[in-house]
């Protein structure tokens, strides 16, 4: 068994957990996620923690029961206190901006690149450079933030391009001039 897989979940006062079928759904005070659980995973509700175990000893069921209970508990905390990264743009002229649903990115483009919002998922724009994703769902957060930072990686001759909140970008040294 995974270490991982062996802790049981906690899971507060506030939080509704529903265990329908292959269905797991977490409600709480910032919303609702439901997740479907493969067939080799079997989940048990008691009192106030959730168990996750591999239904049988199967090589894929082992190598997945780690994965769900972690999954899980990410639903679990992303319903009570939810999601965040942060991204910053290093440039001259990079700027950002929120216009409704959509950011408005001007990153050295002759045109500006906007990234509309996916449901569940608020952007926030701090001084220009400092860009907030926020949400209930992991997953999806993550996701979100890494297609803002591919529209301009970091590169390691100036640093210039948008990067993750203490993301270090190795420099390189430059061409040798004569």
């Amino acid at each position: 068994m995974a270490r991982i897989g062996k802790i049981p979940v906690a899971v507060p006062d506030k939080i509704t957990v529903t265990l329908e079928n292959n269905t797991i759904s977490v409600k709480g005070p910032k919303g609702q996620l439901s997740r479907e659980l493969p067939d080799c995973i079997t989940v048990n509700k008691e009192d106030n923690l959730i168990k996750v175990a591999p239904a049988d000893n199967s090589i894929k069921s082992q190598q997945i029961h780690g994965l769900y209970r972690r999954l899980i508990a990410n639903m679990v905390l992303g319903v009570t206190e939810g999601f965040q990264k942060k991204l910053t743009l290093q440039g001259v002229g990079y700027r950002s901006q929120v216009q409704g649903k959509k950011l408005i990115l001007n990153v050295g483009y002759s045109h500006q690149v906007e990234i509309p919002a996916p449901e569940g998922i608020l952007i926030s724009v701090e001084a220009n450079t400092n860009v907030t994703i926020s949400g209930i769902d992991k997953e999806l957060v993550g996701q979100v933030a890494a297609n803002i930072r591919s529209v301009r990686p970091p590169e390691p001759y100036k640093g210039k391009g948008i990067r993750y909140e203490g993301e270090y970008v190795r420099q390189k040294v430059g061409k040798a001039g004569k």
